[in-house]
């Protein structure tokens, strides 16, 4: 059986209730989101709570998280319950099509971890089928309902898989939203890249663009630019 928990230096994310563990695209995302002067910060699909918390760490801004599925919620609710920042993190279980609908406040910064996979085979668990397939979220929209939501100055940050990626970057474009910074994510040295950072404001820039390789050589050996990345959150790092 699996470990139903993640231990971080901080806090501890359970993932006992929820169809999506803690992975390493969440963890990215958590330590990559710019968090200068934000005050404000929605969370797209927050599964177990685990980026609003990264993000609670790093910042001491108040954070909104949504997820449609009720159990992912209630895994998130006990976590950030749990957490010391329990007290600006609000958690809604609640789909970004009808939360950008209702919803008054406009953020400094709004991330997502979405879901990734585009008309591939299914799983029998529909929770899990759900936070994996876009079928009830597709980028798209996301792009759109995330700029409804966005304050004048503020970043719209995403992890995906490099060809959605790279179709998200021509779609918001042509929406009137740019990137601003860009980070190709290898898994190994000399692997494919297998997903793309990627930040999104207002105006047009020459976006920054870096790479990052996740582990070295030796599997669980983590490269010194991920563990520079991430070291205040692992215990082992």
């Amino acid at each position: 059986m699996s470990n139903p928990y993640f231990r971080f230096k901080q806090f501890t994310v359970f993932h006992d209730k929820c169809a999506m563990k803690v992975g390493i695209d969440g963890v990215l995302l958590g330590t990559w989101a710019g968090v200068d002067n934000v005050r404000s910060i929605l969370d797209i699909g927050t599964g177990t709570g685990l980026i609003a918390l990264m993000l609670a760490q790093r910042s001491n801004a108040k954070i909104t998280a949504i997820d449609l599925d009720k159990n992912a919620i209630l895994q998130a609710v006990e976590n950030v319950e749990k957490s010391p920042w329990d007290n600006r993190i609000t958690m809604l279980e609640n789909s970004i099509q009808e939360f950008s609908l209702q919803a008054n406040l406009r953020y400094d910064l709004i991330v997502s971890n979405p879901p990734y996979f585009v008309n591939s085979l299914k799983t029998p668990d529909e929770s899990r089928t759900t936070a994996r397939h876009t079928d009830t979220l597709t980028h798209e929209d996301l792009i759109i309902c995330a700029m409804k939501l966005l304050s004048s100055e503020g970043k719209i940050c995403l992890i995906l898989p490099v060809e959605e990626g790279l179709k998200c970057l021509e779609f918001a474009e042509n929406k009137g939203l740019f990137c601003t910074r860009k980070v190709t994510v290898f898994p190994k040295p000399e692997a494919n890249p297998k997903r793309l950072l990627l930040e999104f404001g207002w105006l047009k820039v020459h976006w920054i663009e870096t790479e990052l390789i996740i582990e070295a050589d030796v599997r669980h050996q983590y490269s010194p630019e991920f563990t520079a990345l991430a070291k205040d959150f692992y215990l082992k790092l």
